[in-house]
């Protein structure tokens, strides 16, 4: 059998992740769903109000204005790397993974458009992940840059993406059902593109038409449990140190899930047969980049080397920051997996990709990275120490300078993270 090369590898592992990126198109997803889902109608006399945050809401909100009848108003947010012109649309641009002016202004046109809903209009809610950064919209007593604040302590927390969300849904007005609190008494319809492993459709971009992830109390007893509540300001402690009942729900949405994770891992997996013998080994790979990077390697040492091997995994993983680097999970978790290859030894050609489906990882404009056999001797011969590198939490810089950034541009689309593990043959 003919041992597949390194270079190969790269390729077929770049071509399997752009496959799990096709599966999330967020208009095709739309388009597919509108046939068994269409987009509800208002009642007589009514309008219909399209509102669309997240990465993909420019391609969701154009696919949705081809569908939509009679009168009706459509308003998109969403990152300026994803910003596209909408006919019919009005297109902001606000900030993404740190909330800034532009997002406020966003919340309040948001809020605005809502809350002068009748109970003949329909609200059409098109949500994609990444919205909750999109449209801060403090509560009273909260400023832009309290929440800055708080996303900041939440990024560099280590928690799991439903309880961040838990935590930002009691210090938001649109967040936790907030759609449905100001768009009352119009009923409400969401399309849902989820970038949440599991799809708990109360997370994705910090649940606006879904009821709240738990409660107030929830809220302030996981901030204290997990040891951020007093990196929090002062003003978002006060509020989750208020008893305040639970919202009570005038109306509710129906929600559509259109795309996924778990979707796209499967489109991988397809791909990934035509050459490889293929396995899913997890569709749920959260938690620290650390632990993640151990389970990826037990991966491959139960793999046989006689014919070229696929392993997959599908998730959303968090990073602990140590240091001041800069990088992102997918990074830090590709960076980590090569450590472990090189301290371990996998026989045969072998490459790892870790890569989000939209495009950017952290603070970055690379998706994440492929690393092989290779990495950490071409960061030495640069004069640098990987392991330092990685515990700065500097994978940026480590995997730019082993040539081995994930660079994709903004793909409109997110539906969380997708590693592909290639493993060549040693015969």
């Amino acid at each position: 059998m003919t041992v597949q090369s390194s270079i190969s590898l790269r390729g077929n592992a770049a071509a399997i992740f752009a496959e799990a990126i096709a599966a999330a198109d967020p208009a095709q997803s739309l388009r597919q769903r509108l046939q068994s889902n269409p987009l509800p109608s208002p009642e007589q006399g009514g309008r219909s109000i399209l509102i669309a945050i997240g990465k993909a809401a420019p391609a969701m909100m154009k696919e949705a204005l081809q569908h939509v009848q009679g009168d009706h108003v459509a308003l998109i947010v969403t990152h300026s790397d994803n910003r596209s012109e909408v006919p019919g649309a009005t297109v902001l641009t606000s900030g993404h993974p740190i909330p800034d002016e532009r997002g406020l202004k966003a919340g309040r046109q948001i809020i605005a458009l809502l809350s002068a809903a009748r109970k003949q209009d329909q609200v059409i809610a098109l949500i994609s992940g990444g919205g909750s950064a999109l449209v801060p919209a403090p509560v009273d007593g909260l400023t832009l840059s309290d929440k800055i604040a708080v996303n900041e302590v939440l990024l560099s927390s280590g928690l799991d993406i439903v309880r961040m969300n838990l935590v930002r849904q009691h210090l938001s007005q649109l967040k936790g059902g907030g759609f449905l609190r100001h768009g009352s008494p119009a009923s409400s319809t969401a399309y849902i593109l989820s970038d949440v492993i599991g799809d708990d459709l109360r997370a994705v971009a910090s649940g606006p038409t879904a009821l709240p992830i738990g409660s107030h109390a929830d809220a302030r007893r996981t901030c204290i449990e997990t040891g951020i509540w007093h990196r929090l300001p002062k003003a978002a402690r006060t509020h989750l140190e208020k008893s305040i009942p639970e919202h009570a729900m005038a109306v509710e949405a129906t929600n559509i899930l259109i795309g996924s994770n778990r979707i796209s891992l499967q489109a991988a997996f397809r791909c990934a047969m035509q050459t490889y013998r293929a396995e899913i080994v997890s569709d749920a790979l959260i938690g620290d980049v650390s632990d993640a990077a151990e389970q990826i390697f037990r991966a491959t040492t139960s793999a046989t080397f006689d014919r070229p091997t696929a392993l997959l995994f599908g998730g959303e993983t968090t990073v602990r920051l140590r240091g001041t680097g800069c990088g992102g999970r997918n990074q830090e978790l590709a960076l980590r997996v090569a450590q472990l290859a090189h301290e371990r030894t996998i026989p045969g050609n072998w490459v790892f990709l870790s890569g989000g489906t939209d495009g950017r990882d952290g603070p970055t404009p690379a998706a994440g990275a492929i690393v092989d056999a290779g990495t950490l001797t071409r960061i030495r011969t640069t004069g640098h120490d990987p392991a330092s590198l990685l515990e700065s939490n500097d994978s940026h810089k480590a995997l730019s300078l082993s040539g081995d950034l994930l660079m994709t541009g903004a793909t409109g689309t997110n539906v969380a993270d997708i590693q592909v593990f290639l493993l060549g043959t040693n015969v």
